[in-house]
């Protein structure tokens, strides 16, 4: 019998013997860990990823809401500076000034972020007004801007300190310019008030869960907006924000977090700084916020996992104990190590594909657009961008129905993937009716080219469209390429810059492209 033992594998024997047993069980103990522990890990970066995704989130509002201010505030000044030409040519008799109060009330009329129009002479009395009912207070001196504009002799416009109208008690931000004689003195001030709640109504049409928060502020940190509504924020100053100390010396735009001075709840910002006026917007959501969804799917996730490790090892030692089933548990082991790593991959697909068009989603696109972005700043190479709209696809839509839309999404997205031509071309669908397609490597020229085939490739196709004018689906495109310079060149201008040939594209009639030209800043579409 001794010889028959002998000739068993070593490996078997010391299954036989009693201390292999510590060590199986401290296998499966380890296991349970483990699964505990790969779990955690994948929680934590879905935290992180749910994190960055909301920064990005922001960071879009952010833009919008600047390019929102910017377009107010612009027009307010381009009002002044035409008043201030109109005194200059004209003169302020009392013609004159008659003609120019029905001409500023037509204007903020037809303005309607304008609460109203002011000139004041060297005294700060009110010279004129676009209101029809002057208002209870006709001597402004003492105002701050009037005092500004009195100290100051640069001619720039000035934004001034939040305050509430003589005329009707209203927020309003003061926006002023200094009016000289001909000798170049000191002559009074022309005056636009922009009602603050043309700003709050704007606000109020963003969804930012309970505790996100919107503001334009001064860049010296007064509080100008703000949303939600707290009047007792309104000139609050926001200096020892680490916004403005910290991180508005260093960049005119960027993000960051840390808890609100107003109310103390920790943030995720967004800031940018508007081009040629002293103004900062802020785009806010509340990081508990943004974590909640994640945060009860993270303690069911753990729980399970948890109730699986202890399953497991009250199983293995069961095993351990009846057949010594070491290999058995190892193998199971293996098997569900093999299932969790299929489902993952399955995840990840769904996660990064279009489940309608079967393209890459917007979180692979902006992923890719990345890499892109930082492999041709190293090579200096040129990146290309299409960007592309079906054209009148509401119309599609409310004529033939929703299902008929998504099939006409997949077709068009099937023409738009067959002119990827390269395995670095990526196409994917950006959102709604809007595609977008990548081209690494690829000049201007090139880009238009592609961008060419597939708008006459679905013209060609003959979906029929009778709500269009030329009686199919076609589609726009904005087409932009560049060398990015390096880290500052980023995403946002590549995306912007083809946006806005594509708007372009759809202003000239829509089905054509158009190519990014610099000029395209200083058009209105």
């Amino acid at each position: 019998m001794t010889d028959e033992y002998n000739r068993f594998p070593r490996f078997l024997r010391l299954l036989e013997q009693r201390s292999v047993l510590p060590l199986a069980k401290v296998f499966v103990i380890l296991v349970g860990i483990s699964l505990i522990a790969s779990d955690a890990w994948m929680t934590w970066n879905a935290r992180v990823s749910r994190l960055k995704d909301a920064q990005i989130e922001t960071s879009n509002l952010a833009f919008a809401l600047a390019q929102h201010a910017q377009d107010t505030l612009k027009k307010a000044d381009t009002i002044l500076v035409g008043l201030l030409e109109r005194l200059a040519e004209e003169g302020a008799g009392p013609a004159q000034l008659r003609r120019l109060q029905q001409l500023l009330g037509v204007q903020v009329v037809d303005l309607p972020e304008l609460q109203g129009l002011f000139v004041y002479d060297q005294s700060g009395q009110q010279r004129v007004t676009s209101l029809a009912a002057a208002p209870s207070v006709a001597n402004h001196s003492d105002r701050e801007y009037f005092i500004y504009h009195r100290e100051h002799a640069d001619r720039q416009p000035h934004i001034g300190l939040p305050m509430r109208s003589h005329s009707g008690g209203d927020w309003v931000i003061p926006v002023s310019r200094r009016l000289e004689d001909a000798e170049g003195q000191f002559a009074g001030v022309v005056l636009a008030t922009v009602a603050m709640d043309y700003f709050q109504r704007f606000y109020s049409s963003f969804e930012l869960n309970e505790k996100g928060a919107i503001a334009l502020t001064l860049d010296t940190g007064t509080v100008l907006v703000r949303q939600p509504f707290q009047e007792r924020a309104i000139g609050t100053n926001l200096a020892a924000s680490p916004i403005f100390s910290e991180y508005l010396p260093k960049s005119p735009v960027g993000n960051a977090r840390f808890v609100s001075l107003l109310d103390g709840e920790a943030r995720l910002y967004s800031y940018r700084h508007l081009q040629g006026y002293p103004l900062v917007v802020t785009a806010a959501l509340s990081q508990a916020e943004v974590l909640t969804n994640w945060r009860q799917d993270a303690y069911l996730q753990l729980g399970v996992v948890t109730l699986l490790a202890l399953l497991l090892g009250l199983l293995g030692f069961h095993l351990i104990r009846l057949i010594k089933g070491g290999l058995n548990v190892e193998a199971q082991l293996l098997a569900a190590r093999d299932t969790l790593e299929s489902l993952n991959q399955r995840l990840e697909k769904l996660a990064l594909e279009d489940e309608l068009t079967l393209l890459a989603n917007r979180r692979r696109f902006m992923a890719a657009l990345t890499d892109e972005l930082q492999r041709a700043a190293r090579y200096k190479r040129s990146l290309a961008l299409i960007m592309m709209d079906i054209d009148y696809f509401k119309q599609y839509n409310d004529m033939y129905g929703h299902a008929e839309g998504d099939q006409c999404l997949r077709r068009v997205a099937q023409v738009i993937k067959n002119g990827q031509k390269r395995s670095g071309d990526l196409a994917a669908r950006y959102g709604g009716e809007e595609f977008c397609l990548l081209l690494p490597e690829t000049d201007a020229a090139g880009a238009q080219t592609v961008a060419e085939q597939i708008r006459q490739a679905l013209e060609a196709s003959q979906i029929v469209h009778s709500g269009s004018p030329v009686g199919v689906v076609t589609l726009s495109a904005g087409v932009h390429a560049f060398v990015p310079a390096g880290e500052a060149e980023g995403a946002a201008m590549l995306m912007h810059c083809a946006d806005r040939a594509l708007y372009q594209a759809k202003a000239k009639g829509r089905n054509q492209l158009s190519v990014f030209d610099v000029s395209l800043f200083k058009q209105r579409l």
